[in-house]
């Protein structure tokens, strides 16, 4: 006899992607190909030549010029992923629920706090699940200095350094991340800060205070490209993130300091590379790192110095899927609460006030 939880886990989740660029086709598609019970069953795009590579990708998924052919047919679906543009984000967030689907949106979730309210109200009058793609929660770096703080092996925390820099010598003119209107969500703090605070707070709680620098570096650029922003916890925890388009060399991925220890990392996460170069989860050494990028620990033990390398838990993009397709059969939780998403939304808006004002916000 089979029991209902059984058949409920045979079910395989038809999902939509809707866009096919860097997210739509780099991560979501890929990520729910390599989740047992789920299928990519249409992707949306306009674009001719993405089509082209829709097509090629996924060779039995629908492809449509529009979402509202997803909408005239909403049963076919399961699942829509919303992975185009910012701006596209609460319309076709709130389209998708109306039309009585579950919605997972890339991040950020929307340009403004009251937008992401109007979201999450909108799933509540609907009753269909929204979650926020936070992929990033799922960094092996992240993944590591979690499991160190649970393990308390470097004394009470005081001092988290987070950075992602990059180096680009000129703006893309014709990239929507680079557009300076609000509801683009363009610049660095929206782009990469959405995951740097993220990671912080999901670390540390809330913050109580926020400074933020935010620079426009290169000639013509529209939007910030080198950012820093402090957070203050009330722990008194200090939060440290840069991101930045100009750094030529980089600094440490991130250093988290205890009182009694140190750790620190180099390097970036290696799945967004894996995935560029058609790397799968599931395939031998997905998600992992050599011996030599490992990060660093210098801590004291019940009085005895270790100063030792520390093996990087392996990377697990997957995993968000994963958890959100048994969330969908079973009702359970999404693997990301929007609602926790929102303190993130504030914490951008909070850094915006700041560097208008040059002093420090209280939440």
């Amino acid at each position: 006899m089979v029991s209902p939880d059984s058949e409920a886990r045979a079910k395989t989740l038809r999902v939509a992607i809707i866009g096919y660029g860097l997210a739509g086709s780099v991560f979501h598609a890929p990520l729910v190909s390599s989740v047992a019970g789920m299928e990519v069953a249409a992707i949306v795009t306009s674009n001719p030549r993405r089509q082209e590579h829709a097509q090629r990708d996924f060779p039995d998924a629908e492809v449509l010029s529009t979402a509202d052919e997803l909408w005239r047919h909403p049963s076919r679906y399961d699942l829509a992923v919303v992975a185009t543009p910012n701006r596209n984000h609460v319309p076709l967030g709130m389209a998708a629920m109306n039309a009585g689907l579950p919605v997972v949106i890339d991040k950020p979730m929307a340009a403004s706090v009251a937008d992401a309210e109007k979201l999450i109200e909108t799933s509540q009058s609907t009753g269909k699940v929204l979650t926020v793609f936070q992929n990033r929660r799922w960094d092996n770096d992240f993944l590591t200095v979690r499991q160190l703080i649970a393990a308390d092996l470097l004394g009470p925390i005081t001092r988290f350094e987070s950075r992602y820099e990059r180096y680009r010598a000129a703006p893309r003119t014709h990239a929507w991340r680079e557009y300076s209107a609000p509801e683009e969500a363009g610049g660095l703090l929206y782009d990469l800060g959405s995951h740097l605070i993220d990671q912080a707070i999901q670390l540390f709680g809330q913050p109580v205070r926020v400074y933020a620098e935010l620079e426009k570096r290169r000639s013509g650029a529209q939007v910030d490209d080198d950012t820093f922003v402090a957070l203050q916890f009330a722990t008194g925890v200090l939060a440290h993130l840069w991101m930045s388009v100009v750094a030529r060399i980089q600094g440490p991925r991130l250093r988290l300091h205890g009182l009694r220890g140190t750790y620190e990392k180099w390097g970036l996460d290696p799945q967004e590379h894996a995935l560029t170069t058609g790397m799968r989860p599931g395939n031998a050494g997905w998600g992992l790192e050599p011996p030599e990028r490992w990060g660093r620990m210098l801590t004291d033990v019940s009085g005895i110095r270790i100063d030792t390398p520390i093996e990087t838990l392996p990377g697990a993009y997957e995993e968000f899927y994963i958890l959100l397709r048994d969330a969908l059969l079973s009702g359970g939780r999404p693997p990301v609460d929007p609602a926790g998403v929102l303190t993130t939304l504030r914490v951008i808006e909070a850094a915006q006030q700041s560097a208008q004002s040059g002093t420090a916000i209280t939440l």
